[in-house]
C-alpha cells in the first residue's frame, strides 16, 4: 500500500467510525473513489483496533466504573449500582450482533464481490438510514440519559446495531437513531453508542483475525502500524468534538452529508 493510501484509510476510518455516516461504507469507497484496490483485510483489523483504542482510552474512567461494578453486581446479585446496570445494558445490547453477526456477515462478503451492487447498497443504505436519523432527531424527546436504559430498550438498540454489518448503514448511526427514538438526549444516545463500540469492535476485531490468520496472507506491518496509528489519534479527537457540540449542532448535518453522499454514489454508478 502506498504512504498516502494507508494515511487517508486510517483518516477515513478514524473519523468516520464514531460519525453517524458509516465507516464500512467509507472504506469501501474511499479505494473505489481514487483508484486503489480494495484494502486486505489485515489493514481493516488494525485501523479498526486504533478505533478500539481510542475509545477505550477516551472512556477509561467510565469503563473501570463498570467493569468494578459488573464484578461486585455478580457478588451481590444486585443491579442497584447505575454503573453496573449500564455495564449489564451494554452487555445485553451485544448480544444480537453475537447472534446475527455470522449469518450477516456472509451477506457483506456476497456484497464485496460485485462493486457496482456495493455501491448501489451503500448509496441506498446511507439515503435510507439518514432520513430515519433525521426522523429521529427530529420526533425523539430527549429527555433520558444512558443510565436510564432497561433491558427492552438494550435488546432495541442491539438489533438495530446488528443491521449495521451492512455497510453505508453506519454502526454509530443507526444505534444514536434507536437511542433518539427512545427518548435519549443526543449526548446521551451517543455516549451510549461510543461505549457499545468497545465489545462490539472487540468482537468482530477477533473474528477478523481468525479470518486472517487462516488466509496466512503477508503481512505489512508498517502499513497496519501506520494505519492503525492514525485511525486512533483521528477517532479519540472525533470522540470529543463529537460530543462536546452534538447537543448544540444536532443531527442535521450528518444527514445532509449522507443524502449528499448517497446521490454522489448514485451519480457515479449510473
Amino acid at each position: 500500500m502506498e504512504t498516502i493510501q494507508i494515511l487517508l484509510l486510517g483518516f477515513v476510518q478514524g473519523i468516520t467510525e464514531f460519525l453517524p455516516i458509516s465507516s464500512s461504507g467509507h472504506l469501501v469507497l474511499a479505494p473505489l473513489l481514487f483508484g486503489y484496490e480494495l484494502q486486505s483485510l489485515a489493514f481493516d483489523v488494525s485501523v479498526h483496533l486504533g478505533t478500539l483504542a481510542a475509545v477505550i482510552l477516551y472512556f477509561r474512567h467510565e469503563v473501570v466504573r463498570m467493569v468494578l461494578a459488573v464484578m461486585g453486581s455478580m457478588r451481590t446479585r444486585r443491579l442497584e449500582d447505575p454503573d453496573a446496570r449500564l455495564g449489564w445494558m451494554l452487555l445485553l445490547a451485544t448480544l444480537p450482533v453475537v447472534l446475527l453477526g455470522l449469518p450477516l456477515k456472509s451477506v457483506l462478503e456476497y456484497l464485496r464481490q460485485d462493486e457496482t451492487l456495493i455501491a448501489l447498497v451503500i448509496a441506498g443504505t446511507t439515503i435510507g438510514f439518514g432520513l430515519l436519523l433525521w426522523w429521529a432527531d427530529w420526533s425523539g424527546r430527549r429527555s433520558r440519559d444512558e443510565y436510564s436504559i432497561g433491558w427492552r430498550d438494550a435488546v432495541i438498540v442491539g438489533l438495530m446495531q446488528a443491521v449495521a454489518i451492512i455497510p453505508g448503514t453506519s454502526r454509530s448511526g443507526i444505534t444514536i437513531t434507536a437511542g433518539l427514538m427512545l427518548g435519549l438526549t443526543r449526548q446521551a444516545a451517543s455516549r451510549f453508542s461510543f461505549l457499545l463500540a468497545i465489545p462490539t469492535i472487540l468482537m468482530a476485531g477477533a473474528l477478523e483475525t481468525l479470518d486472517l490468520l487462516e488466509a496466512q496472507d503477508p503481512t505489512d506491518w508498517s502499513a497496519l502500524g501506520l494505519g492503525g496509528a492514525v485511525s486512533f489519534v483521528v477517532a479519540y479527537l472525533t470522540i470529543h468534538f463529537f460530543l462536546r457540540f452534538i447537543e448544540r449542532i444536532s443531527m442535521l448535518p450528518f444527514v445532509l452529508y449522507r443524502f449528499l453522499l448517497g446521490g454522489v454514489i448514485l451519480f457515479l454508478v449510473w
